[in-house]
């Protein structure tokens, strides 16, 4: 017999032809009773889980992640010991975009982390920013809706957009960052990555700490000209999913540096604003970069749909050593990270083997469900507590209680409004004293292309007092470029051009 393998079906069964069904005589009719063909049309039929809600367009790699310096201090966290090498998943994406989107459209970019540690998975969620447009879960549904589409005419819409972020005074840092040079990266390779929300570290000894995470890309930082991203979303739209693959199969391995900004945790209750506060940073002459180590990419997924599309992150997935904060926003994507892939990929998305942990046992009581099919021997019991030598949960071992819940005194103080808890001073801050002047002048222009395309001249009125209260000067020029103008269009698809989540 040939040693040539033999298709089978999805039950291992041998097949007959994969060119021709089952029929009566040459031409007649299909067989219904033909389980093949209606097994391939069936599974064609069911190919894709349906696309992510936001950050739909990604692509991803695996790689390591290695301790380098010694932050003991901070965290008893396996992987954060020094000289320990992690298995790592990172996931990039664009956010407002669908799955056909180009990748250069001016928009955050996803940052989504999953360490394979020796104490379970560890997700890391965050973007190519430091900041968010929204600090609190509840606006969440509301701001995703006013970037995606008009439910009649199923296009992107600038009024939509600006009514939104116009009546959310918040969003002003996040929209200067996106808005400015680094809106659209070169590649994934060459933009940094940030955890964004303030997580908790505790040290071996209990010590609690606030922290926030920086991966400064080694490969240096680049950025498309609107012209060069409006080029290559017409004749690449796959542009840094390319790139990515492409540097990692002819082994040019990017590469970046994390760091930490650690707060102790009494300094949050009287610091200068919320520290929790998603839509600000926290200066670095205040709470300056500790190295951590090194995190790189060097290994190309083998299957696109298994090990990128149905990979699952979720903020929840903790670590002992690691917690949360009373970060808002961090509080509700706990939540609603993990319910999302249970309604896109399914109950048991984390018995899949590119989100299964690959260095932890799993001991767990939940069972059933769909798909499930990992499951214990008929004599491990399904129920806890109990007598008869099941696993039994050990809190020396486990993530620790956040602690915060009850400390009343810190949980006043996110509640008061500290001395520089404003929308717009660091927005502000970003526009005056870190962009240069060349910087401005494309930020002007970006911004009058983007509010030129409002039509409702209230809500374009209120984009001008919005920018005027980042910066006077800037809502002056502002105001003078759009002068006398009608709408038009900015050259980019209106809302697509700054898709956001």
């Amino acid at each position: 017999m040939s040693q040539v393998p033999y298709t089978t079906t999805n039950a291992g069964a041998p097949v007959a032809s994969d060119a021709h069904s089952q029929s009566v005589g040459a031409d007649g009719p299909i067989a219904l009773h033909d389980h093949y063909l209606v097994e391939k049309l069936a599974q064609f039929n069911r190919e894709k889980v349906p696309e992510r809600i936001v950050h739909a367009k990604g692509g991803g790699a695996f790689g390591t992640f290695t301790t380098t310096h010694d932050v003991s201090a901070y965290t008893r966290a396996a992987l954060f010991q020094k000289g320990t090498t992690t298995e790592t998943l990172l996931r990039f994406s664009t956010v407002a975009g669908e799955q056909g989107s180009p990748d250069t459209w001016r928009d955050p970019r996803g940052f989504a982390l999953k360490f394979y540690t020796t104490e379970g998975n560890y997700d890391l969620v965050g973007n190519n920013t430091p900041v968010f447009f929204i600090r609190d879960g509840i606006k969440f549904p509301d701001f995703i809706h006013s970037q995606k589409r008009l439910p009649g005419s199923h296009l992107r819409d600038n009024d939509m957009q600006w009514d939104f972020w116009s009546l959310s005074p918040e969003s002003a840092h996040q929209v200067t960052w996106l808005m400015g040079d680094r809106g659209i990266p070169a590649s994934w390779r060459h933009m940094d990555g940030f955890g964004s929300h303030t997580y908790q570290w505790i040290n071996a000894a209990g010590e609690r700490f606030w922290v926030k995470y920086h991966f400064t890309t080694n490969q240096g930082i680049r950025n498309f000209t609107p012209d060069e991203a409006a080029q290559l979303a017409g004749s690449d739209a796959d542009h840094h999913i390319r790139d990515l693959y492409e540097a990692i199969e002819g082994g040019d391995f990017p590469s970046w540096t994390l760091s930490v900004q650690v707060m102790p945790y009494a300094d949050a209750a009287e610091y200068r604003f919320n520290p929790f506060d998603l839509t600000k940073v926290w200066p670095h002459a205040d709470y300056p970069l500790i190295e951590v180590g090194q995190l790189e990419l060097n290994r190309n997924p083998e299957n696109y749909f298994a090990q990128i599309e149905q990979a699952t992150f979720a903020p929840s997935n903790f670590v002992p050593g690691i917690a949360a904060s009373p970060d808002k926003m961090l509080l509700a994507r706990i939540f609603s990270y993990a319910d999302a892939h249970r309604y896109r990929v399914g109950t048991n998305h984390a018995q899949l083997p590119v989100n299964a942990p690959h260095a932890a046992p799993v001991y767990s009581y939940l069972k059933d469900g769909a798909a499930r099919y990992a499951f214990n021997a008929p004599s491990v019991p399904v129920y806890a507590p109990n007598s008869v030598g099941g696993a039994a949960a050990d809190p020396a071992r486990a993530a620790e209680s956040p602690g915060w819940e009850s400390d009343g005194a810190l949980q006043r103080s996110a509640a008061t409004l500290h001395p520089e808890d404003d929308d717009f001073g660091q927005a502000g801050t970003l526009y005056r004293e870190v962009f240069d002047d060349a910087a401005r002048a494309r930020f002007l222009e970006t911004i009058t292309g983007h509010v030129g395309a409002v039509k409702s001249d209230e809500i374009r009125e209120r984009a001008i007092g919005y920018w005027t209260n980042v910066d006077a000067g800037l809502g002056a020029a502002l105001r003078a470029a759009l002068a006398g103008t009608a709408p038009f269009e900015t050259g980019e698809p209106a809302t697509a051009s700054v898709p956001v989540a």
